[in-house]
């Protein structure tokens, strides 16, 4: 997006904050248009800065206790495609990100306890060709988990 002014910016804050709140509520507290609102936020979803409005559901409520975070060795790179394919059919596999180091991809996984994710491992990802090994590292607790501050962003177009 060429065009990311403060404007811009007040509007994300209000919809990253709670993504439901009405566009005539944004516009009374930035003092600005309803139809102003409904264009910028337009604007952003065309240019890609928001993708989706969604709901965050806690996993451990819904009984998913074990989280973890799988590298996953290709026994070549030639595979990377089929397995990433094979992976977006595990409902469980929540993440899947190309990376560099010992691994080619890396994922995040939500189980309901470590059997059942010793079954997605074994039973699952080692099952599907073009899968050289896996090392998985369990998440005891989440310390903290946010977006990128728009502060950051700004000043990451500088660098840009």
């Amino acid at each position: 997006m060429n065009h990311f002014d403060y404007v811009d910016q007040q509007i994300l804050l209000q919809i990253r904050e709670d993504a439901r709140k009405p566009f005539s509520q944004i516009a009374d507290e930035l003092k600005i248009s309803n139809s102003l609102v409904h264009q910028r936020v337009r604007k952003l979803k065309e240019s890609g800065v928001i993708h989706k409005a969604e709901f965050v559901v806690d996993e451990k409520q819904i009984g998913y206790k074990t989280k973890s975070y799988v590298g996953i060795r290709l026994k070549e790179a030639r595979y990377a495609k089929l397995v990433v394919n094979e992976l977006n059919k595990i409902p469980e596999i929540l993440e899947c990100n190309y990376v560099s180091g010992n691994y080619a991809l890396f994922i995040l996984i939500f189980a309901h306890d470590n059997h059942h994710l010793r079954n997605i491992l074994y039973e699952q990802i080692h099952e599907i060709d073009g899968v050289a090994g896996t090392d998985s590292f369990i998440c005891f607790d989440t310390n903290f988990k946010r977006q990128i501050t728009l502060d950051t962003l700004a000043k990451g177009k500088q660098y840009g």
